[in-house]
């Protein structure tokens, strides 16, 4: 068990294929789930070491390992240990910062996505590293933390009639890549009605929390845009790729994926669009809002300068004014006062000022 670093900057000055978990650290027991199938058998537990898997090396069945937590790099190293793999991949797999990739070896495949969760309480998406080793008959999988991400899959094995009981370790690859990507799909329809609310609020009444609300939406798809965005390169290598381990056939399935993909990447392009579009609507709202509280301002303050200029000039301290010893000269001010104001207030009208 070694101390785990919270940034990949911490591990400045080790060699190489150093084995330090970098990443968050989730309150958890570690555990390893091994999922053993063919066409005709299945059976599920735990294992406390990997040195428990080393018969299903010489079986003909394929065996899903399934391993919860990353912190204990004992687990990793023993993996790499018995299973051939190299120590670069190694520091990757408990690197929890690593951009998504494909990378294909002569014995296995290494694969990195990002799954995606999202609370629909405050808007807040939460991004989990899987990845993947895929190997002739052994598929690796690691995640960080417990979830029922992959509860779909099991139920699936758990019928002896199903496509995946009779397919190789690439078709199990790929169901877990197609099911981390529909989870796409849940946050781009969060996206979508987020943006549309977001767009009435800014046409009908926009304030500071529209602006909050926009920057919000706007940060979370820089994030969203760095974890899905390589995935149409990773796809596009596997596709590319001339490895035994990836069946013709299967590769339709990833062909499937790769569209996925695509309509998940062109969907945050057109996000980012329209943010900046947001943006911009909102600014002209706040600008037009001061202009046109300016123009109230300025038709009052256009109705009083006539009347001030007057009381100005019977309030200056001449005594041969004749109008101030002028017995109706105080209600025939207030007529033309009133007058004033009304002629104003109608010529604005008519002008469609107010």
């Amino acid at each position: 068990m070694s101390k785990s670093l919270s940034f990949s900057s911490e591990k400045s000055g080790l060699p190489p294929g150093s084995l330090v978990h970098v990443g968050e650290v989730h309150a958890h027991e570690h555990k390893i789930s091994v999922v053993n199938y063919n066409k005709s058998t299945l059976t599920r537990h735990t294992v406390k070491s990997i040195e428990e898997l080393l018969p299903y090396k010489t079986t003909d069945t394929i065996t899903w390992v399934i391993v919860d937590g990353l912190k204990d790099v004992s687990i990793i190293d023993a993996i790499g240990h018995y299973f051939d793999i190299h120590s670069l991949v190694l520091e990757d797999i408990l690197n929890t910062h690593q951009r998504p990739k494909f990378e294909e070896f002569n014995d296995y495949l290494y694969i990195v996505i990002k799954a995606i969760t999202l609370s629909n309480k405050n808007f807040n998406i939460g991004y989990e590293q899987i990845s993947l080793l895929i190997l002739n008959n052994f598929v690796f999988t690691f995640i960080e933390k417990p979830n029922e991400l992959f509860n779909p899959i099991l139920n699936r094995l758990d019928n002896d009639k199903s496509q995946i009981r009779n397919l190789g370790t690439d078709y199990l690859a790929y169901l877990i890549m197609d099911t981390v990507v529909d989870e796409y799909f849940a946050v781009q329809d969060t996206f979508d009605n987020l943006i549309e609310s977001v767009e009435e609020t800014l046409l009908s009444n926009p304030s500071s929390a529209t602006l909050a609300a926009i920057q919000k939406i706007k940060r979370e798809l820089i994030f969203l845009r760095r974890s899905v965005s390589p995935l149409r390169e990773l796809l596009a290598g596997i596709q590319r790729s001339e490895s035994l381990l990836i069946n013709e056939k299967t590769r339709r399935y990833f062909s499937d994926v790769y569209d996925h993909a695509i309509r998940i990447i062109e969907a945050i392009e057109s996000y980012r669009d329209l943010i900046s579009g947001m943006l911009d609507i909102y600014l002209s709202s706040v600008s037009n809002k001061m202009n046109e509280t300016m123009k109230v301002l300025t038709v009052f303050a256009s109705i009083f300068i006539p009347l001030t200029f007057i009381a100005g000039v019977y309030g200056m301290n001449f005594e041969y004014m004749p109008e101030l010893k002028w017995r109706w000269s105080y209600p025939v001010l207030w007529i033309f006062f009133i007058s004033v104001s009304v002629f104003l207030l109608r010529f604005f009208k008519k002008k469609k000022w107010l």
